[in-house]
Parts: structure tokens; C-alpha cells; sequence
């Protein structure tokens, strides 16, 4: 049995602790939005938030996740697409297959809460995750938009 924190809901949940916290998420809870790509935490489709930093789900099992942890999914950024990510992700036309789309925006949301001013070097050196469409010149873009906007970080 274990408890998670996810989205503001604790959940009890049966299941085994070497399993991984994305399948929890994905089969256990039934909230999608959390993606499968490799399974090795290389391609970071399956980034949640855990405490506010991003974390590639698929390799971590969900033993080593406490109850008091905060974990946030796509899901849970933002019910309705509002968050600055996810609009600045519209603005620059930047899903194209769209496969990657919720680990990256997780990605970019962690990113730009720790670092509200980053750089082109800053992202480049944080944002690892793998788009197979290569949409990395709108992502940057995006990250900068949502960073000269001022409406992300630690105020």
C-alpha cells in the first residue's frame, strides 16, 4: 500500500513498491497525461514534479516516494490549459506530434519556478527532455517568452 500526495489528493494506493510511479499514475489513478517514452528516465515524456522539481517518473518506483511529498502531474499544472507554459507552448506553435508535450511543459514550469530569468544557456543545460520532432527553437522561445513575462518564478 502506499500514499501519495498527487494533484492536492492524498490517495491510497495497492500496489507494489518497486513498481514505477508512472504506471501508478497512468494505470493505477488513470490520469494519461503522464507519457511513456523509454522507460530509463532518458526521454523525460513521463516528467512530473515531485516538491517542485522535475522528475522523470518511469524509473522511479514508488517506494521511494513519501507521503509528504508533492507530487504534480500535467494534469495538475493546470486543469484548463491556463498555466503561462502551456499558453506560451500555443503561442509558438510548438506541439507538433505533441507525444513529448506534457514532460517538456513539466519540464519548462520546474525550470522557470527555480530560474524565473534563465538563459539560452540555462535552458539548454536543463531542458533534456527529447522531442523526436525537434521542436527545440519554439521551446526555447517559449521558456524566454514565459521569462520576459515575469508571470512564473519565485517573485
Amino acid at each position: 500500500m502506499a500514499k501519495l500526495n498527487l494533484n492536492g489528493k492524498t490517495l491510497d494506493i495497492a500496489v507494489d513498491g518497486d513498481t514505477p510511479l508512472l504506471w501508478v499514475i497512468r494505470e493505477q489513478i488513470g490520469l494519461t497525461g503522464t507519457k511513456y517514452g523509454c522507460g530509463v528516465a532518458q526521454c523525460g515524456a513521463c516528467t512530473v514534479h515531485i516538491d517542485g522539481v522535475a522528475t522523470r517518473s518511469c524509473a522511479l518506483p514508488i517506494s521511494a516516494v513519501t507521503e509528504d511529498q508533492k507530487i504534480v502531474t500535467i494534469e495538475g499544472l493546470s486543469p484548463d490549459g491556463s498555466h503561462p507554459v502551456q499558453k506560451a507552448w500555443i503561442a509558438h506553435d510548438v506541439p507538433q506530434c505533441g507525444y513529448c508535450q506534457s514532460g517538456m511543459i513539466m519540464a519548462a514550469a520546474a525550470l522557470l519556478q527555480a530560474n524565473p530569468k534563465p538563459t539560452e544557456a540555462d535552458i539548454a543545460n536543463e531542458m533534456t527532455n527529447i522531442c523526436r520532432c525537434g521542436t527545440y527553437p519554439r521551446v526555447k522561445a517559449a521558456i524566454l517568452d514565459v521569462a520576459a513575462s515575469g508571470t512564473l518564478g519565485r517573485g
